[in-house]
């Protein structure tokens, strides 16, 4: 059984961070970095999971999260945000807009995998 995680983030340094993390632990990963049309490019994969940042060009991770959600077959697929702003109001928006869980950067290599595995876990259990 493959699976697929869709990373959305537009910092290389970080693409390529979890890029490795998650391949060598068995996902296939596909990567984007432009908000703007990132809800179609997570339909076409319909993968297992996103990790999605906040600050994107185009659109929001926020705004991402919400279109998300009112597409039918993706109101319960697991959503990693990431953010280098970790306010409250941030975590707050991003809980009321479904986030299934919300890390802040810097995060270390075992925080995301322990969050992707959680989370993947998660849902094979629904």
């Amino acid at each position: 059984m493959s699976r697929r995680v869709v990373l959305i983030e537009d910092e290389p340094n970080i693409i390529e961070a979890i890029r490795f993390l998650l391949t060598r632990d068995g996902w296939q990963v596909e990567t984007h970095s432009d908000g703007a049309d990132a809800v179609e490019v997570i339909r076409a994969a319909n993968p297992d999971l996103v990790i999605l940042d906040v600050m994107l060009p185009g659109k929001n991770g926020m705004d991402i999260l919400k279109d998300l959600r009112e597409i039918e077959g993706f109101e319960t697929l697991p959503v990693l945000m990431l953010t280098a702003r970790g306010q409250a109001k941030d975590r707050e928006m991003a809980e009321k807009a479904g986030v299934s869980r919300f890390m802040t950067k810097p995060f270390s290599n075992a925080e995301v995998m322990d969050a992707v595995r959680d989370l993947h876990a998660q849902a094979s259990q629904q």
